[in-house]
């Protein structure tokens, strides 16, 4: 629950948080606070862990130790050095810091899981963990370590140790120690009690953090290629006919019929459309009029994501879960539950040990993700080609898009530079079929979720790079169609957008940061938001 977009707190209850709200956490600093009913259900677990404590029987995670050290048994004097163990030893990551947006990602996606009640926590816990992100205290965070089974383990383990006072934390410019970085924040160092290690770091949430903030990135670059495409499709006097809705209405593929109604409310009143309309050639080349069919499955696979997102954002993905035996009586398990709830001791609480932690669910549709954002930006590579290559080019556009070809280059190198991104983005491992058995063969099967959140985030990026050079030549071609005629309201207003950073190419000059400046436009929105402000519809 959320009302960040008006500048206020999101609010969260475990089980309503949004793509749209983590991305404002993450990005633009929203403050978090707690639903009064996520509060209660806090409470009410951390009761249930201390029945399970004081019943003395064997609960793993309570009092046993952990993976291939299940059977341990640990005294009661112990149990909560076993929780400060936990988080020191599993600090074990390595390599380059996760940036800011992504520690805060992770850190408002694990305060949901526990505020929905399943974890076993106390309040002040939870109390500590949001003033983290309130106070702007960002755990140094390294990269590389998740297997996504046990869940997010060793990133997890280095963000919550600086509740302890260890660790390091940048709060501003300033890396600081965890007591230091606490101390700015205005709290004291934590001591653990049963069970808050490892619900600490127990979950998906560097996975489904990272793939909140992909959902919005990609819904956001799958409109801007349909945007880059309308203006391709404008300038090479290509046919707007296979976005006509009869066609998708024999096909009605949801992201199909989408990137088709986009297409049509871009090329709008273009008079360049209408002036090609009878021309003799029957069809166009199929990275123009296959268009609908290849951004649309792309959408789909995005939104195929955004539903595990959303799941998994107000999911509890602990092991093991803490219930009140009434919740789950009856409920057919071959015995399973009550046997659990009598293990725990009383009446009144059952420990039920899983896996919400395997982070296959994400995992497979990131990796999905990352195959047809590649195809986005293949197709997008075609069109450049198309406004480039003298073999297949429109009479009215040069060669390479510049005068005098030959003693000058034009964009030709630019469709190197896309044509290297297409292959890194082919190149990326698809994380979720490996497999590295750990923990003494006890964990031997994991989901690499969080290898398949980054493959996918880097693939996004080079995507925008890719749409950043077919608009920077679709401007260009622009610029040698018929000037009497106008352009569609979206393709025409996206044309000026890129023409704020970019002067039409008179004569060579070096093109990177120009192309890099208007990927930018791609990846912040900027380019949309123009185009929606001259469409009488905004972009789907």
């Amino acid at each position: 629950m959320s009302d960040a977009g008006g500048g206020g707190a999101v609010v969260l209850d475990g089980e309503s948080l949004t793509p749209a709200d983590v991305a404002a956490v993450a990005r633009e600093g929203a403050e978090v606070a707690i639903a009064d009913d996520a509060r209660e259900a806090v409470r009410a677990a951390r009761e249930r862990v201390a029945e399970v404590v004081e019943s003395d029987e064997a609960v793993y995670g309570v009092n046993t130790g952990f993976g291939e050290l299940v059977d341990e048994r640990i005294p009661r004097e112990a149990v909560a050095q076993l929780q400060t163990n936990l988080l020191r030893s599993h600090s074990a990551g390595s390599g380059e810091p996760l940036p800011t947006e992504a520690v805060r990602a992770m850190l408002v996606a694990r305060i949901n899981a526990l505020v929905k009640g399943y974890s076993g926590v106390r309040e002040v816990v939870v109390d500590h963990f949001t003033a983290l992100l309130n106070e702007g205290v960002h755990p140094v965070v390294p990269r590389t370590g998740s297997l996504g089974a046990s869940g997010d383990l060793a990133p997890l383990a280095h963000a919550t140790i600086v509740l302890l006072g260890e660790g390091e934390a940048e709060v501003g410019d300033e890396r600081l120690d965890g007591e230091a970085a606490l101390a700015r924040a205005g709290l004291e160092p934590l001591t653990l009690g049963a069970k808050e290690g490892l619900a600490l770091i127990n979950g998906t949430q560097l996975t489904v953090g990272l793939g909140a903030l992909l959902v919005v990135d990609t819904e956001r670059q799958v409109r801007a290629a349909d945007v880059a495409g309308a203006l391709t499709t404008e300038v090479t006097l290509s046919s707007t006919v296979p976005s006509h809705p009869a066609i998708q209405a024999v096909r009605p593929h949801d992201g199909q019929a989408d990137s088709a109604a986009n297409l049509r409310r871009l090329t709008a009143d273009s008079e360049i459309v209408d002036s090609h309309r009878n021309c003799d050639r029957v069809q166009d080349a199929y990275s123009t009029r296959c268009l609908p069919q290849v951004h649309g499955a792309v959408r789909d696979a995005v939104s195929h994501l955004r539903e595990a997102v959303e799941t998994e954002l107000n999911s509890a993905t602990d092991n093991p879960l803490v219930f009140r035996r009434d919740s789950i009586a009856g409920r057919s398990d071959g015995g399973a539950t009550d046997a659990a709830a009598r293990a725990s001791g009383t009446d009144r609480a059952a420990v039920l040990s899983g896996g919400n932690f395997h982070g296959e669910p994400l995992a497979l549709r990131l990796d999905y993700l990352t195959s047809a954002l590649t195809e986005l930006a293949a197709i997008s590579e075609r069109r450049v080609d198309r406004m480039l290559n003298p073999n297949t080019q429109e009479p009215h556009l040069p060669p390479f898009l510049t005068t005098d070809a030959g003693v000058r280059s034009g964009y030709m190198i630019a469709q190197y530079t896309a044509a290297a991104l297409v292959n890194e983005c082919r190149a990326t491992g698809r994380a979720s079929t490996d497999n590295t058995p750990v923990s003494g063969n006890q964990e031997d099967h994991v989901s690499m979720s969080a290898t398949a959140a980054w493959a996918a985030r880097e693939t996004a990026d080079r995507v925008a790079r890719v749409l950043g050079v077919e608009l920077c030549c679709g401007a260009q071609a622009a610029e040698f169609v018929d000037d009497d005629l106008a352009p569609g309201r979206g393709s025409g207003a996206a044309y000026e957008a890129v023409r704020e950073r970019v002067p039409p190419l008179e004569g060579d000059r070096p093109l990177a940061d120009e192309m890099a400046a208007v990927a930018d436009l791609v990846r912040s929105g900027a380019l949309e938001a123009r185009v929606n402000a001259a469409l009488d519809e905004p972009l789907t």
